[in-house]
């Protein structure tokens, strides 16, 4: 295995919009993250993964471009981009910037042109086709809601739009806007770029013909996966574009991949003929998804799901890539609801479960991501109204099923509640200063109303705080090569209340013990672990570091590392 410094590093992802506003318009900008790259100094942070911050109208919070090679007004300038990097690189911070090539806006010059007439210059850089009986092209069913085409009245033909309909899908069949996105991704790395996470990068490739999808739900409009997802040219595409661009430069990448398996995985990640640095897979993402939710897909939730079901996804991916690929480990992003609100308990045992979370993941082989605001704990939050909430999935999800009337408004709040991407990107909770000192003016989305109990002031005052245990947890990391490079063991298999597995390298044994429920079971080491001495690493409550690792009964949401050798 190659040792590489994105394996050793802990990535920091900002939602710029909602981290820290400079200028009181309540939406967070450059200028705003420059003022905090200390705070990230401090923390321990190697790279930070910088969500879309180029031109966009904000249909989808930055991820519809209009303009490649240009910052959003709300954000800044490219100055203050230039500026970003000069003092993150100070810092010996990298910069990973999103990267969304799927699709761009509909107000990208390119899509202007491409929906003139049948025979602009830019008509194929997108993928335009005639309906079938008046009706759309086929079935696909959008990841957003309702059709995945849209009807343009102007050429009386339909544009495909896997998201929303003002993100028309890009046409990767032609080889100019291919060499369209790898010029603009070396104009990026040009300018400094460290890497790039590839927005839903396995969608790019899509059967030819765009058949229809097979009906496997209720309603008129199907899910296609089958059909985009990991698609017959994908890894030509992905070939060429690491021969173009990513062969050139010492840079990471990291690949928003759903649907994959872990041979996928290693077919994307492998050292020999890879195409990406790691990857985002989604199984353990879909752990409580129900089994029978249909065409609600994440909406119907499981909140029975079982840890030993849990084990099984975890270790097949960190067994299945070791040696042979490399993980991404998270368990939050801008996409997902907050992991203490989900995994843990964010009300009685909050800082515990959080802190149980966070050894659990990091101790994991790859390369761990930490989302703004999990360092300090921030939850999932209840808006009581729906025109509180700005996300686009959350308005179409909550009008589509309103107008069906199958559920409740209750029903569909609670889902919200649980599932909602907005539950990500509530302002970062800086202070107990009104607004969470997030901005001065209002801010574009409300703050969790819990900032004042839960802040990085208040954190970075109490030494026993979630944010300084992450801060060890870095440290380790960056001490000890076990924690990157260590292979994976599962023990404990059948425990549905314990996750305990071990990390090795040459003679050196990590034992990792947590305990993913309220209750005080027993952990009992395996005979089959010998030891002649033991270290206790880090945990979660103050313990006996003298207490062998034979027999332990655990607290709630108790963690503990023992280095064993």
């Amino acid at each position: 295995m190659e040792r590489k410094w994105w394996k050793e590093s802990v990535i920091y992802q900002i939602y710029p919009r909602s981290f820290y506003d400079s200028n009181g318009d309540g939406i967070g900008d450059l200028q705003g993250i420059i003022s905090k790259l200390d705070y990230l100094k401090d923390l321990g942070i190697d790279i930070v993964w910088l969500s879309p911050v180029y031109k966009s109208p904000n249909d989808d919070n930055g991820y519809d471009i209009s303009d490649y090679q240009d910052i959003m007004d709300e954000f800044g300038t490219l100055e203050d981009w230039d500026q970003l990097i000069k003092e993150m690189h100070k810092r010996d911070i990298k910069l990973v910037m999103d990267l969304v090539v799927n699709h761009t806006s509909d107000e990208h010059p390119w899509f202007i042109e491409s929906r003139k007439s049948k025979a602009n210059p830019y008509r194929d850089y997108y993928i335009w086709r005639k309906g079938k009986d008046g009706e759309e092209p086929n079935n696909w069913v959008s990841f957003f809601s309702g059709s995945a085409w849209e009807y343009d009245e102007e050429t009386e033909e339909y544009f495909l739009h896997l998201f929303s309909r003002r993100q028309p899908d890009l046409n990767w069949e032609n080889p100019k806007v291919r060499q369209e996105i790898y010029d603009m991704m070396t104009w990026w790395l040009d300018r400094g770029v460290d890497g790039f996470r590839m927005d839903v990068i396995n969608v790019l490739s899509k059967t030819e013909g765009l058949p229809d999808a097979p009906v496997t739900m209720d309603g008129k409009y199907q899910w296609g996966g089958d059909y985009f997802l990991n698609g017959p040219k994908i890894m030509d595409y992905l070939h060429e574009m690491k021969e173009k661009v990513f062969d050139k430069y010492d840079m990471m990448t990291v690949g928003e991949t759903q649907a994959v398996t872990t041979e996928d995985g290693v077919r994307y990640t492998n050292e020999e003929d890879g195409v990406m640095s790691m990857l985002f897979q989604f199984e353990h993402m879909g752990i409580d998804k129900s089994p029978v939710g249909g065409n609600l897909g994440k909406w119907m939730i499981n909140r029975d799901w079982k840890l030993t079901d849990f084990k099984k996804i975890m270790t097949r991916w960190q067994k299945d890539l070791d040696g042979r690929g490399w993980n991404a480990l998270y368990l939050e992003n801008h996409d997902q609801p907050r992991s203490v609100s989900r995994f843990g308990d964010d009300q009685a045992y909050h800082q515990e479960s959080a802190k149980m979370l966070a050894t659990w993941l990091h101790m994991m082989q790859g390369t761990p991501f930490v989302y703004q605001g999990q360092e300090i704990g921030m939850t999932n939050v209840a808006f009581e109204n729906i025109n509180q909430y700005k996300d686009v999935e959350i308005l179409n999800f909550y009008h589509d099923q309103k107008d069906k009337g199958n559920f409740t408004e209750e029903e569909l709040m609670d889902a919200i509640h649980y599932r909602g991407r907005d539950n990500a990107r509530t302002p970062m909770q800086w202070n107990d200063s009104p607004n969470a000192g997030f901005t001065t003016g209002k801010p574009w989305i409300d703050v969790n109303p819990n900032y004042r109990d839960i802040n990085v002031e208040k954190e970075m005052n109490d030494p026993n705080s979630l944010y300084h245990y992450y801060k060890k947890l870095i440290q380790l990391r960056k001490e000890h090569d076990i924690i990157v490079y260590g292979s994976y063991n599962l023990i404990l298999e059948d425990d549905n209340q314990i996750y305990a597995y071990t990390r090795m390298l040459n003679d050196e044994t990590l034992l990792v013990i947590a305990n993913f429920s309220k209750e005080t079971p027993v952990f009992n080491l395996p005979d089959s672990l010998k030891y002649t001495s033991y270290e206790l690493f880090i945990s979660n409550y103050s313990c006996e570091t003298t207490e062998a690792p034979l027999s332990i009964q655990l607290k709630p949401y108790e963690t503990r590392v023992y280095r064993l050798k």
